[in-house]
């Protein structure tokens, strides 16, 4: 099943309808899909469908949500995806880790295991996520049984479930059905999920099949553009809009064709490239640009919008990573993004989930969450008792409100030293980098399982040793 998205006179570039034709068209190999689009009033040529003026928009419109909550075993972790919300997730698919003391490496199934455990961990997490970290040490069509259910085992959290294939998008429908039950899986959301557009303005049998199962389950799919603009994308702002926009709707459209209804998220990954190198480039304006603009496209849609994170180049956590995360976050959380992947942990234009970069990362999240909440214009944040009790030419260090207020009045880092120097040096003049190190270690240490019913992590662990028993164990 292979998709592509191109306008109907032209195959240089695709601009939807208003920007552009009376008709936009998409090739589809996948027979499914052009007979939906065909009972809807689509014209059929063969592989390709052409999508009348405004066709793909209203589709959405009259069927897709604007919000919905996605469901956790723990209900008091249940989260709102849309309207004002942000949710921020861990890094996403990277095949490599690192750590201070063991340096980069190829991931393993215990990695992935220590990041949802930090994720559960962290508070200013509110998502479990999915492919944390890539366990190489498991085979390819095989992991995902791991992957999910390390994410049921070791966190009560939302999470989301495989996406490499179809049939593992099944398993892990099938394995929440265990979980929740099979009824409460078909009216409730209980699983998010990443599917990638193949920029430029392409699907691929994979992303559309595992989107077809989720929507088919009531479950929600990102529908992601992937964009290095200049590679995948026009290398101006406007045309990585349009071509980003088009690519959403095709695919929104699609899973509310077979599910009208279903959950569904307009995401974006878009960042700039290096034009000597042609390396991917974060923290530029440009990017930011398109999550301002996108943001708004999304909500002039009516559906949640996924975008942004904490995204760096650098290899390591250096001020390189710290600048050019901030310059990823500032703009997410200031442009409304309701789902924040790879919000925390991102390294090396996401080949590496970092144990440190994350706690790094979620310190600054926890920052966010207080900026978000604005101003406090409650009768004690105004403040009126201390200013009247300290007067003019004195301090506030003593007065009862300052008392009353130390402990919360401001956020306090748990990564940043802001000691003396003289204390720093006696405590072994460390970087914020050494401090993560130490911070993640002990959480691990403490780290205690969200209890789970014995009998539904036994019939859990039963469906994944009969399915991996099914079938024989490949690299890919």
């Amino acid at each position: 099943m292979r998709v592509v998205i191109e306008e109907e006179k032209s195959s240089k570039c695709f601009y939807y309808p208003p920007f552009g034709s009376n008709q936009s068209s998409c090739l589809v190999w996948y027979e499914p899909a052009r007979k939906l689009f065909k009972e809807v009033g689509a014209d059929i040529d063969g592989d390709r469908i052409r999508f009348p003026r405004g066709m793909c928009r209203s589709i959405i419109q009259e069927n897709a949500p604007s919000a919905f909550e996605q469901k956790a075993r723990n209900p008091k972790r249940n989260i709102t995806i849309g309207g004002n919300s942000t949710v921020f997730a861990p890094v996403y698919g990277p095949p490599f880790v690192r750590n201070l003391d063991q340096g980069r490496r190829y991931a393993t199934i215990e990695d992935f295991r220590n990041f949802v455990k930090l994720a559960y961990m962290l508070p200013s997490l509110h998502h479990s996520g999915g492919t944390v970290c890539e366990p190489t040490d498991v085979p390819v069509n095989k992991r995902h049984f791991d992957m999910v259910y390390s994410h049921i085992k070791y966190s009560d959290k939302p999470f989301m479930g495989s996406v490499t294939h179809p049939d593992r998008a099944e398993d892990s429908v099938e394995m929440c059905k265990i979980l929740f039950g099979a009824d409460y899986v078909d009216q409730n959301t209980v699983l998010v999920n990443l599917i990638n557009a193949n920029s430029p303005m392409t699907f691929d049998e994979t992303m559309l099949g595992a989107s077809e199962v989720y929507a088919r389950s009531n479950q929600a799919s990102i529908v992601s553009p992937f964009i290095l603009s200049g590679a995948m994308s026009p290398v101006t702002v406007a045309g990585t809009m349009a071509q980003i926009l088009a690519e959403a709707l095709a695919g929104i459209a699609f899973t509310q064709l077979v599910r009208p209804g279903s959950p569904v998220i307009f995401g974006t990954f878009s960042s700039s490239i290096s034009m000597q190198s042609g390396a991917p480039t974060f923290g530029t304006p440009e990017p930011a640009l398109v999550i301002y603009g996108c943001a708004e496209l999304a909500r002039r849609l009516g559906v949640p919008f996924r975008s942004g994170g904490s995204l760096c180049g650098s290899k390591i956590t250096d001020a390189q990573a710290a600048y050019e995360s901030s310059g990823t976050l500032l703009p997410t959380l200031m442009a409304g993004v309701n789902f924040v992947l790879h919000a925390a942990g991102w390294l090396e234009g996401g080949l590496v989930s970092g144990y440190e970069k994350l706690i790094m990362d979620a310190d600054q999240l926890g920052m966010m969450e207080v900026f978000a909440g604005g101003y406090d214009l409650s009768e004690n944040g105004q403040a009126l008792q201390a200013l009247r009790e300290v007067g003019p030419g004195s301090h506030f260090l003593g007065c009862a409100h300052t008392q009353g207020n130390f402990k919360t009045a401001f956020y306090r880092s748990s990564v940043a030293d802001n000691n003396s120097f003289e204390q720093w040096e006696a405590e072994g003049s460390q970087d914020a980098t050494a401090r993560a190190n130490v911070i993640w270690k002990r959480m691990l240490n403490e780290y205690e399982a969200p209890p789970i019913d014995p009998a539904i992590d036994e019939a859990l662990l039963d469906f994944i040793q009969t399915r991996k028993n099914s079938f024989a164990d490949a690299n890919y």
